[in-house]
């Protein structure tokens, strides 16, 4: 690069390449000489120094204490660089430069710690006459540019100071501008050697967080400079490996693209690392292990090709968990979990690997930072989210780990609080217990979410949010000060819309749903956030992958389910999604095939149209329940069933792929091994009994006889669930009674036994009167209830009640009347003791008109078991005149 090259006008001086090309100073030697007098603090004042010499501190003298500093500083030193670049002329290769750039990280060693503010306010001005060129020779370039990251030299200040930053740039943007120039001259990379390599890419890497000005430059950089990686792959060092791959993880972390050469670098080091693996020490193995869990977590697809260098490291971390420090353990750990969760095999070297970090997580409670403590927590949640066994040993991090979080609690960042409440929820979401002393971790953060609220990322609040749905859903106390945080979080959901990613959104709206699920009000406010969120779900309805809809839909369900009114944006985004959803069919797993049947039926329930788009969602979901049948839950079953039940209630078309698939869960509930829990029961002999004449008789009855098995009065059911399972009882009783004209010993005495527990509680509900008044009419008992139905003459009924009265004038008839407390008969023929039923679409599955339902079996049989003859007439023959004479007929035989 010559140092007289022109640069455009704007930005920085010489922005031509898109970075910050130094445009040259041309200072007077006094004012730079006494720059360093100006950009000191009045407190932290730096004095030139008269007796020291630049060779002095370059060939024998290091800097050794802070004070020293002014040696770095005094216009001997520079004065003596000037002297060297310029005795050399155009050949001066830049090696005294680089021994300055070693001087100043050195001293940073020594200090333990990297510049402070006022030390380079006082640097940066001296270091413009640092002009770096293609003469330099690749030891000095790189070492430049390694010494001076090393000693924080382009750090950026909090607070800024801009002319600090400027002159940052402007070094940093030659620096790297002649490693481009010295990468494109022919033979330009020969002398660039692999420690120079290795330093080179560390720094880049470091460079690639702080000095997000010059991406593009640097990036251009890193790509020149890489090839070389490949061709001197058999000369680096275990030291060198370990920068490098480091190095790569943490460019690709800070944006630099997937590229092909990068890949190609890294898999050109990974047997360099199963060569050497008896030469990393535990510093090396946690940046290694690191780096490759980092690289598979930004889609670098290497599990394959990590094996064999994860499988030459992993004992390396038991040999040497000794020398291990808490950042190391607290790295490892972290780095094992990011594997697992990205495919790699949990092998039984990982378990142990995994067990030795928990004991050195427990041996070092009291030496973690906050950073560790989060980092920790998620890395032990996230194993226990991919299936890892909540053993002892993680219970006991866990417990060793809270008093830490209590000591560090003002030192989280937004970052930090985000991981720490995720991952306490995410544990106990998977098995670890809600103990006072967990909560008390959960309430004292509050505060600080509070604090932070306007400084978490998306995907901060997302974390947040989830976190305190999932812990109220396990047992956490909604308290003034947890509902507070909430409030104060939501908003941010409003103002951060456009950032959210797809994943965000969907748990997002599943947090809201949980909240509200869980006693956090329907306030203004959340609904405003769900608004906003369909709003997003309709914007990106195209992208949402199969987790995500089915999340998002048992999302909407729940919130409907919890009291939420079918408004128009929600049926416009259940619309909006059902594409989707056939687009991802052959995705879904069984927990999302049951969550996404009884979110269709839960909205269809509430007041969704049933479409014929929406129907052939469904029947398209059918088979894959089918297909997955060994592979749902008690739970899942029991929500499949409750849903297909609803659907076929609520209008849906009954075909063939209803029964396959009822059938199917039916054999599965047989052969289960885990007990349903009350509303499960409950919920499974609803389904059952409303099926009606879908199932053949005999599979349903064994069913039922399988789900009774499990009916255990010391189960905790509520009136709620006694008066579903009643109601199921009778329609099962009924069905059989219609069907053999028997009564079934069995289900007779259950029905007596519950409609006995029901007797003694206080019943409010008409529908749940009305089902104790059924119950008490089958089993011959007395019922004090009285339920009031209200009429509801149909136009079909009132039309043949016309036309039986005109072919039968002296017959008397009564219409809408009740018997023995049963819902009311359509058209009663007293003196006949005849009862008349015009059946609607309604009182048939799929509103086919052949197969009757569990209500309509149950109001006939109670009809037939009172002695009354029962005429049932299918609404769509009163269409014809000759069905109609037909009906008349018959009835006129029963009363002649």
């Amino acid at each position: 690069m010559n140092s007289g090259a022109a640069g455009t006008d704007g930005g920085y001086p010489g922005s031509s390449r898109g970075g910050y090309r130094s445009k040259r100073y041309t200072r007077a030697v006094g004012e730079r000489q006494n720059a360093a007098r100006y950009h000191c603090s009045p407190g932290k004042r730096y004095l030139e120094s008269g007796g020291a010499r630049f060779s002095s501190q370059v060939n024998g003298r290091a800097v050794a204490a802070e004070q020293d500093f002014n040696h770095l500083i005094s216009r001997e030193t520079f004065a003596a660089l000037d002297r060297k670049a310029a005795s050399f002329g155009e050949d001066y290769d830049g090696k005294g430069h680089s021994q300055y750039a070693t001087l100043v990280k050195q001293y940073t060693s020594t200090c333990k710690r990297s510049l402070s503010r006022e030390e380079q306010n006082c640097l940066m001005p001296l270091l413009r006459s640092f002009q770096p060129t293609t003469n330099w020779s690749w030891r000095s370039v790189t070492t430049t540019i390694h010494s001076l990251t090393s000693a924080g030299v382009f750090t950026p200040q909090k607070p800024p100071c801009d002319e600090t930053r400027h002159s940052q740039l402007s070094l940093l943007g030659d620096l790297l501008e002649t490693v481009l120039q010295k990468c494109i001259q022919r033979s330009g990379v020969s002398g660039l050697d692999a420690k120079g390599i290795a330093n080179l890419l560390w720094a880049m890497a470091n460079l690639s967080n702080n000095c997000r000005e010059l991406k593009t430059t640097l990036n251009e950089a890193v790509t020149a400079v890489l090839p070389r990686v490949m061709a001197l792959k058999d000369q680096f060092i275990s030291q060198g490996i370990t920068n490098l791959l480091w190095a790569m993880a943490k460019l690709v972390d800070n944006g630099y693209g997937q590229t092909t050469a990068l890949q190609e670098a890294v898999l050109s080091l990974l047997p360099r690392v199963s060569e050497l693996q008896q030469q990393f020490i535990g510093q090396a193995v946690a940046n290694l292990l690191w780096a490759m869990a980092k690289l598979v977590d930004n889609d670098q697809v290497l599990i394959s090709d990590l094996s064999a260098a994860l499988t030459a490291l992993l004992p390396r971390v038991i040999d040497l968990h000794g020398q291990l420090t808490p950042q190391n353990i607290a790295n490892l750990l972290w780095a094992t979990a990011k594997l697992v969760d990205n495919g790699y095999e949990s092998t039984p070297v990982l378990q142990e690997v995994i067990l030795t970090l928990l004991s050195c997580v427990c041996a070092h409670k009291d030496h973690f930072i906050a950073q560790h403590i989060a980092n920790l927590l998620w890395a032990v949640a996230k194993l226990l989210e991919n299936g890892q066994e909540l053993t002892p040993e993680f219970k006991d991090v866990v417990v060793a780990l809270l008093p830490q979080i209590n000591a560090c609690q003002d030192q989280f960042n937004a970052q930090g609080v985000a991981i720490l409440m995720w991952a306490l929820a995410k544990m106990v979401d998977n098995g670890q217990e809600l103990t006072a002393d967990l909560q008390a971790v959960v309430i004292a953060q509050l505060p600080q979410v509070n604090a932070l609220t306007e400084r978490f990322s998306p995907q901060g609040i997302t974390n947040l949010l989830w976190a305190m749905a999932k812990l109220l859903e396990q047992g956490l106390a909604l308290t003034s000060a947890l509902r507070e945080t909430i409030t104060a979080l939501l908003p941010r959901v409003i103002a951060m819309k456009e950032q959210f990613a797809l994943l965000h959104i969907a748990n997002l709206l599943c947090s809201t749903a949980k909240l509200v699920d869980n006693g956090y009000a329907r306030t203004p406010l959340l609904q405003e956030v769900m608004v906003t969120l369909l709003s997003c779900v309709r914007t990106h309805k195209d992208q949402f992958g199969a987790q995500h809809i089915a999340n998002l839909l048992w999302a909407m369900a729940k919130m409907v389910d919890n009291g939420q009114a079918l408004t128009p944006p929600f049926k416009k985004t259940v619309v909006a999604l059902l594409p989707q959803i056939r687009v991802c069919q052959d995705q879904f797993n069984a927990q999302h095939i049951a969550n996404l049947l009884w979110a269709l039926a839960k909205v269809v329930d509430k007041g969704q149209k049933l479409t014929s788009d929406f129907q052939a969602v469904v029947i398209a979901l059918l088979p894959h329940v089918n297909a997955l049948t060994d592979q749902f839950s008690a739970q899942g079953i029991a929500n499949l069933l409750w849903a297909m039940a609803k659907l076929l209630n609520r209008g849906h078309v009954l075909v063939p792929e209803f029964a396959a698939a009822v059938t199917a869960l039916f054999w599965q509930v047989k052969a289960l091994p885990v007990r349903f829990n009350p509303q499960e029961i409950a919920n499974t002999l609803w389904a059952i009994a409303h099926f009606g004449e879908l199932i053949n008789a005999e599979i349903s009855d064994s069913v039922v006889q399988t789900v009774l098995s499990e009916f255990d009065g010391c189960l905790p059911f509520t009136q709620r669930d006694l008066i579903i399972s009643l109601w199921a009882l009778l329609v099962c009783c009924a069905r059989q009674y219609l069907h053999k004209n028997t009564r079934h010993n069995t289900l007779e005495c259950l029905t007596g036994e519950l409609f006995h527990r029901l007797t003694g509680t206080v019943i409010d509900h008409e529908q749940d009167k009305s089902i104790m008044a059924m119950a008490a009419s089958w089993l011959g008992r007395e019922c004090l209830l009285k339920p009031h139905y209200v009429s509801d003459n149909s136009t079909a009924q009132f039309f043949f009640c016309t036309q039986l009265q005109s072919a039968l004038p002296s017959l008397k008839i009564e219409q809408e009347r009740s018997i023995h407390s049963l819902p009311p008969v359509d058209l009663l023929l007293p003196e006949h003791n005849v009862a008349i039923e015009i059946q609607g679409a309604s009182h048939y599955l799929g509103r086919d008109f052949e197969t009757r339902n569990g209500p309509t079996l149950l109001k006939i049989a109670l009809l037939q078991k009172a002695g009354y003859d029962v005429v049932e007439i299918p609404v769509n023959q009163l269409n014809n005149p000759d069905s109609v004479e037909s009906y008349i007929a018959q009835i006129q035989r029963k009363t002649t």
